[in-house]
């Protein structure tokens, strides 16, 4: 039997990961501490709880990314004694925290606006103004460019948390234009759209929610990788000479890393030591082709 892991040493890019994550981390909170004010103070100024709503998103955002930028640090530690295997799962945890603050934001949000709708409280109150009207239009702008500036350095350090990070910032550009449809709405004489939109902004919120935290849960679980990865993984081994065919293929998602497990059938005539190399050959190509591929185990069984 073959058990070799790739040293995360002989992984790293020509890239500084632990400046990138900083910055990443740093435009995140950045941004959203000055979206959330400028938000804060368009709703009331606005007359819009739509605005207020967005802006608590904004602010949720805040412990979001501080929580993503934890968990990216503390994956990125070496295996030592008590985690003998690597620490990549705590990227989930963070991703899986980050699904808890996105679902509990979305929930006090429809908390509020349900109350409002039920007791008509919008009937007295007065219609937004065109202040809260333009902090909707730029916090699309804005999130949007941090949902696609983050989700690239993401895919960059193939980081779960970051990405679920980039879809919390989409998450608070689709709440906004909820918003600035809804104080919009009311503006034109329909008193109840701004409440109306709070609520499809919680609706928004606790469906990217279901999501991260769906994929920090299958992540954490030895969930396999889906079919067409493995598929390549197969060809990849079955085309090293010496491999007759593929007996068992399985792998499971390790955080943001992969352990594959894999029955390779030899001749049956070979020595110990041939049938070795051909077991190590298709060990180094797998890990020379699949970058996820944290840790592979080969076994080799007569033909």
């Amino acid at each position: 039997m073959t058990q070799a892991t790739q040293s995360d040493s002989s992984r790293q890019t020509s890239i500084d990961k632990t400046a990138v994550t900083k910055q990443v981390a740093a435009v995140g909170v950045g941004g959203n501490v000055a979206l959330s004010a400028i938000k804060l103070i368009a709703g009331i100024m606005g007359n819009s709880t739509a605005m207020i709503s967005d802006a608590i998103h904004s602010l949720s955002d805040v412990f979001a990314t501080a929580i993503a930028f934890v968990g990216v640090r503390l994956a990125e530690r070496d295996a030592d004694a008590t985690h003998p295997y690597g620490h990549e799962r705590f990227e989930c945890v963070a991703s899986l925290m980050l699904g808890l603050i996105l679902a509990g934001t979305g929930l006090a949000i429809g908390y509020s606006s349900i109350e409002t709708i039920a007791t008509r409280s919008y009937t007295s109150a007065s219609a937004p103004t065109i202040v809260a009207l333009a902090a909707a239009v730029l916090s699309i702008v804005v999130k949007e460019g941090m949902f696609w500036y983050t989700r690239h350095w993401a895919r960059v350090l193939n980081s779960s948390a970051f990405m679920a990070d980039a879809w919390h910032h989409r998450s608070d550009a689709i709440s906004s234009i909820g918003a600035l449809l809804g104080i919009g709405a009311s503006m034109l004489g329909f008193a109840a759209g701004d409440a109306i939109a709070s609520l499809a902004i919680c609706v928004i919120i606790l469906k990217v929610a279901y999501d991260v935290m769906k994929d920090a849960l299958n992540n954490m679980t030895d969930t396999p990788c889906d079919h067409e990865f493995e598929r390549k993984i197969g060809n990849c081994i079955e085309k090293v000479p010496g491999v007759v065919r593929i007996d068992a293929l399985r792998t499971r998602k390790f955080g943001n890393r992969v352990y594959v497990d894999a029955e390779i059938a030899v001749d049956g005539q070979l020595k110990l030591i041939e049938a070795h190399e051909i077991a190590e050959a298709a060990h180094d190509a797998v890990e020379a082709n699949f970058e996820e591929v944290k840790h592979i185990m080969i076994h080799e069984n007569p033909a």
